[in-house]
């Protein structure tokens, strides 16, 4: 006799027991609102130092050390002034009128040279970016001649020009034209072609094309020319008024280079330097203001 062994049944699960949502049959609710967190780049995490602050720690720790090195006699006023006695010097300069005097007449030539180097300059890239006979006949000039140093050619307008205000301006002029030149080719030649095309299709003649497409994209290249021409046009400057020069700043440092005042000389470095940066933050706010179409990477 065979005994047949029935596998043992599993027990019935309580339903009484379960909660709604689990029953047999039952709807299973559908997802809630998820709790997402927002994710934040691991740089802008914790504290920042505001911009302001960490771009005015560099000059001041200069200074500091400056005041430091000449407190403690390792710098003598002989050698480099300490910055307490420069800003004395400063101030009687401005009291008694001759560095506003001098600023304005060193504004007034590099405003001139700028100018019309830059109408030069400007000029010249216009014919040769947008004809190729342009080209042809005055880009190898240019090249040629940029590759000569201003400064050598100062004995030259002299010769030609006197020694009045005519050689000042002749020098920062033709240090302005230069970069000018080459950034402003170097933009409409850089110019997309599928925007030339694009405007060709759409039935623009050549002035057409030349003003909607052709300069507009050359512009931020003229920007950063003339951001350049800036400089130079201070370099030149310092040169300019070495040349029998009676007012301007160069004129102050040349009669503190006589007298061994390092004290006036370097106020007049610092003049230059920070009307060399106000120029060139009135450049930057110009290519804000013009190129606001063109979004730029700013940093991290």
């Amino acid at each position: 006799m065979s005994i047949s062994h029935a596998p043992p049944s599993s027990p019935e699960p309580d339903i009484s027991a379960m909660s709604k949502s689990e029953r047999p049959g039952a709807e299973r609710p559908g997802p809630g609102p998820l709790d997402l967190q927002p994710v934040v780049p691991a740089f802008s995490r914790g504290f920042r130092v505001p911009r302001w602050v960490r771009r005015t720690t560099g000059p001041i720790v200069l200074l500091a050390m400056w005041q430091v090195l000449s407190a403690t006699g390792v710098l003598t006023s002989d050698v480099l002034a300490s910055p307490g006695r420069i800003a004395q010097v400063g101030w009687d300069l401005v009291s008694d009128g001759s560095l506003p005097t001098a600023m304005g007449t060193s504004l007034r030539r590099v405003a001139s040279g700028l100018l019309l180097g830059t109408v030069i300059g400007t000029g010249l890239a216009l014919v040769s970016g947008l004809f190729r006979i342009g080209e042809d006949l005055v880009d190898a000039p240019v090249q040629m001649l940029r590759t000569v140093p201003f400064v050598g050619l100062i004995p030259l307008f002299i010769i030609w020009f006197g020694i009045g205000e005519a050689p000042k301006t002749a020098i920062i002029t033709l240090g302005v034209t230069f970069p000018i030149y080459l950034n402003v080719y170097a933009g409409i030649r850089g110019v997309d072609s599928q925007l030339v095309e694009a405007g060709e299709s759409l039935g623009l003649s050549r002035w057409g094309l030349t003003r909607h497409v052709v300069l507009p994209g050359a512009l931020p290249g003229a920007l950063t020319g003339l951001r350049y021409a800036l400089g130079i046009a201070w370099l030149a400057l310092v040169f300019a008024e070495q040349v029998n020069a009676d007012a301007g700043i160069g004129f102050l440092m040349v009669q503190a280079r006589d007298f061994l005042r390092t004290d006036v000389i370097v106020v007049c470095l610092i003049v230059y330097a920070f009307l060399g940066l106000l120029a060139d933050f009135v450049v930057r706010s110009l290519e804000r203001l013009l190129l606001q179409w063109r979004p730029t990477f700013t940093g991290r």
